[in-house]
């Protein structure tokens, strides 16, 4: 079992940057694909950025693109959000998922099994 616990969210300024944890315990993240989600009360779930096993391969939405970076430190069994440029349109709260699967061609499908997702933090910013 994989516990996985988000933070670093916050109230930002637009224009400003946050940098987003997702720290896990239980089991080395190392064998999981890292994902990061974000979602409003009562709206759909947006995927916003992904990392392969070893870190070597990233990915993300169109929206965050240019402005975000995911990393992981795997002796730390740790995940990174780095998020810059802020806007309001980011205002959601953040997940990390963890899953089994590799790439990312069915993400927007939402056709993925995640093993494990953490609590959420929330990240709001001002205009």
């Amino acid at each position: 079992q994989v516990q996985l616990v988000e933070s670093g969210g916050g109230l930002v300024q637009a224009g400003g940057s946050l940098r987003l944890s997702c720290a896990a315990s239980g089991r080395t993240l190392s064998v999981y694909t890292m994902d990061w989600f974000r979602q409003a009360p009562g709206k759909d779930r947006e995927f916003v950025a992904g990392i392969s096993r070893s870190g070597g391969i990233t990915y993300y939405s169109d929206s965050v693109k240019g402005r975000f970076t995911i990393s992981r430190d795997n002796a730390k069994n740790t995940v990174y959000l780095q998020m810059n440029a802020l806007n309001p349109e980011d205002t959601d709260g953040y997940y990390c998922a963890a899953r089994s699967t590799a790439g990312w061609a069915y993400v927007a499908d939402r056709k993925y099994e995640y093993d494990f997702w953490g609590q959420g933090t929330q990240v709001t910013v001002s205009s």
